[in-house]
């Protein structure tokens, strides 16, 4: 993972805007409908090649396939995997809807938000719920292949610092187990299974990313007292320590998900609470939200946070849930505040979240999304030449 040697390098979480037709196509496919799948392998294909190229044109050094092949950031695991089923609710147990907690507080919210944008959320019936009842196992790797090389031909000749590749975390909302003995036996199956994703995105030369919701959005979703906040953590970054063990550190990152969505945010977890944990992490790289208004301020907790030397730290200078253009001086200003705690060769310009990590929710447009990126990278010219 290339670091900030003699510039701010600039990168973003993942996700980018697709197109209207391939949207609908990923959707219509996760519904089970009938899709022509060479139609949808040549939209996924084209639209590689256009977010590529786009990156490049907004400035940004760190690029990817914006995940175009991909419904969400989620989804993607159990359409891949097998092992996963809808059982009967009553059969699945005790289980967390999303959102619980903070919808409690604020359920006109959640009514209205939730409700308006639930094109896929009939896919099943209301009394089913998704399972783990048979061996975590991939059914269409074939599918990963795929992307890498989409990746690697839309890239071609480009003059990007680096390329990277997103995969979810092992723990990240992983449905409720039926199958194996306990749930430490499923998260370590499900960790077997996502380190050949893992281990094939860094073999063909590209940064993995692990998308890590599940370190920052549930004490949002769970009722949880802040002892098992923490248990479930340290849970969590132990099985994703445990699914790159084979693999060098310095390729990989993680994203530290909790900034996803335009909602309350008012159970986020404290980045002070949580950060001797995360800096358990075994990759070197580290992305976290920081621009948004729940934690634009925490790029002071840093200064008191003990940073193994060589992690890179990647925090979030643009929202991606707002349709405000950052103005280039605010960017560059969150950098130089970041820089003057960790250091500016330890920090690489970033987005607090994708900015369409599910396929249907639409929150920034489309066009304002790379005006946003263009501003992320003029920022951190800008910052570049106060830093050096």
């Amino acid at each position: 993972m290339q670091r900030s040697t003699d510039k701010i390098l600039t990168t973003h979480a993942g996700s980018l805007p697709r197109p209207h037709h391939l949207a609908e196509l990923l959707i219509a496919q996760s519904r089970g409908e009938p899709v022509d799948l060479d139609e949808l392998e040549a939209a996924i294909r084209q639209s590689t090649d256009d977010v590529v190229r786009h990156q490049r044109a907004c400035g940004l050094s760190v690029v990817n396939d914006g995940e175009q092949s991909k419904v969400s950031f989620m989804e993607y695991r159990t359409q891949r995997l097998s092992g996963f089923g809808y059982v009967d609710a009553a059969a699945a147990g005790p289980t967390h809807q999303f959102s619980t907690m903070e919808a409690q507080d604020y359920p006109e919210f959640y009514a209205d938000w939730l409700g308006g944008r639930a094109k896929r959320s009939a896919q099943a019936a209301p009394d089913k719920v998704l399972c783990c009842v048979g061996p975590v196992q991939w059914k269409d790797f074939g599918q990963v292949e795929r992307d890498i090389e989409n990746l690697r031909a839309a890239a071609g000749e480009s003059d990007a610092t680096e390329l990277f590749m997103t995969a979810l975390s092992p723990a990240t909302y992983a449905p409720p187990n039926l199958h194996y003995r306990d749930h430490d036996e499923y998260l370590t199956a499900i960790a077997d299974a996502m380190s050949r994703e893992y281990r094939a995105i860094v073999e063909a030369g590209f940064v993995l990313q692990i998308d890590a919701p599940d370190l920052g959005n549930t004490y949002r979703k769970r009722d949880f007292t802040f002892e098992q906040l923490i248990a479930h953590l340290e849970r969590c970054v132990e099985v994703i320590n445990y699914s790159t063990r084979h693999l060098p550190a310095d390729r990989i990152r993680v994203h530290v998900c909790c900034g996803a969505d335009e909602a309350p945010h008012h159970r986020d977890i404290s980045l002070a609470d949580v950060a001797p944990v995360l800096m358990k992490l075994r990759p070197d790289g580290m992305t976290i939200v920081g621009a948004n208004g729940r934690h634009a301020h925490e790029w002071k907790v840093w200064a008191d946070v003990d940073v193994p030397d060589g992690k890179v730290i990647i925090p979030g200078v643009i929202d991606s849930t707002t349709n405000i253009i950052e103005h280039p001086e605010a960017v560059a200003q969150r950098i130089e505040q970041y820089a003057s705690v960790l250091g500016r060769e330890n920090i690489i310009a970033g987005v607090d979240c994708g900015f369409d990590t599910v396929a249907d929710m639409g929150q920034v447009d489309a066009k304002i999304a790379w005006a946003k990126l263009t501003s992320l990278a003029q920022g951190a010219a800008i910052a570049t030449s106060s830093l050096w």
